[in-house]
């Protein structure tokens, strides 16, 4: 309709992408969606005539000259609505916003890891940068079964084999997260191996040796808690992970979303601390969102009471102190008390 190459619109849809006035929703075929600021930027359009047949559709440009999707000073991307209707802050990774990094990083092939702290947001990160995507939460008790699949009864009771998400992902070119990856036995995660080189391939021995090559768009990525007791990140799935990105919480985003200042100021401090070895935990993102919905439901004195109590005991007495001092009276763990 508007004779242009599909080459030529796809690059304007993924300019739209990284001002944050669309979302990609596909990969194979690329689709996107309009956003609440995707009219704005049509309105602020100029229309021009369509090429003349002689004219040869330009290139996409190169890496090297895209224009920063961060855009220029006090520009902000708008949020992207993750699979669940929460929307998403993109924060900024390498001159770029974190949501279109990673989009980039997947369409170059490179598997990513994060590492952090639970609640700082590496699984919002990565449903809101990947529509498509399909997860897996790792813990000690995954198998291979749970990745590539098994055999279950049927409701004539028989036996069929049910694909496991990692079969899924690779014959519909989907993104694949591993949650808490570093759970997962090592033995477990040698079968997601072959599919992450070069042969892009596994063979599914409980199923007729079958092999399924991954079809494009296929990805992995992985999410590793480095604090969590059991978590081991093995020189095997490190090496598999060629960017491995630390994600930490963002408290100004936690003072932009309204919550208390001092509840945010505490966080930081704890942060602070935490850092230098002072003390093991802080509040995160995930907490200081919890904080702020138990202050308008109890009240702020019952949230930074609740906030004493979730740390771990070692750290409870240090945190309380912390508190008591920002506040200036005794705060101690929330409990109940007399009878009414």
């Amino acid at each position: 309709m508007l004779g242009h190459s599909g080459g030529a619109i796809g690059n304007a849809c993924e300019t739209l992408v990284r001002r944050g006035e669309a979302v990609r929703v596909g990969f194979n075929p690329r689709m996107y969606r309009a956003t609440a600021t995707t009219a704005a930027a049509a309105a602020q359009a100029t229309a021009s005539g369509p090429p003349s047949p002689a004219c040869t559709p330009p290139a996409p440009p190169s890496t090297a000259q895209r224009t920063p999707a961060v855009g220029p000073p006090g520009h902000r991307p708008g949020p992207v609505t993750r699979p669940n209707g929460q929307q998403y802050h993109p924060r900024a990774l390498a001159s770029l916003p974190d949501v279109e990094a990673l989009r980039r990083l997947r369409e170059a092939g490179v598997p990513v890891l994060l590492y952090g702290p639970p609640g700082t947001g590496k699984t919002s990160l990565i449903e809101a940068a990947f529509p498509d995507l399909i997860t897996v939460a790792g813990d000690g008790d995954t198998t291979v079964g749970d990745l590539i699949g098994e055999y279950t009864q049927d409701q004539h009771g028989g036996y069929e084999f049910i694909y496991g998400p990692l079969v899924t992902t690779m014959q519909e070119g989907r993104a694949l997260l591993l949650d808490d990856a570093t759970l997962i036995s090592p033995k477990v995660l040698a079968a997601l191996y072959p599919a992450m080189d070069g042969r892009r391939q596994i063979q599914v021995k409980a199923h007729k040796g079958e092999t399924i090559t991954a079809a494009e768009g296929f990805y992995v990525i992985a999410g590793h808690n480095p604090g969590v007791h059991g978590a081991v990140l093995t020189e095997a799935l490190a090496s598999r992970f060629s960017v491995q990105i630390q994600v930490g919480s963002d408290y100004d985003l936690a003072t932009a979303l309204k919550i208390n200042r001092t509840a945010v100021r505490i966080a930081r401090n704890l942060a602070t601390c935490q850092q230098a070895g002072e003390v093991g935990w802080a509040p995160q993102l995930r907490e200081l969102i919890a904080f702020q919905k138990i202050a308008d439901v109890l009240g702020a004195e019952a949230a930074f009471a609740n906030l004493v109590g979730i740390a771990p005991l070692e750290d409870r007495d240090t945190v309380a102190e912390i508190v008591t001092k920002a506040l200036g009276k005794p705060v101690s763990a929330l409990s109940l008390g007399r009878q009414l």
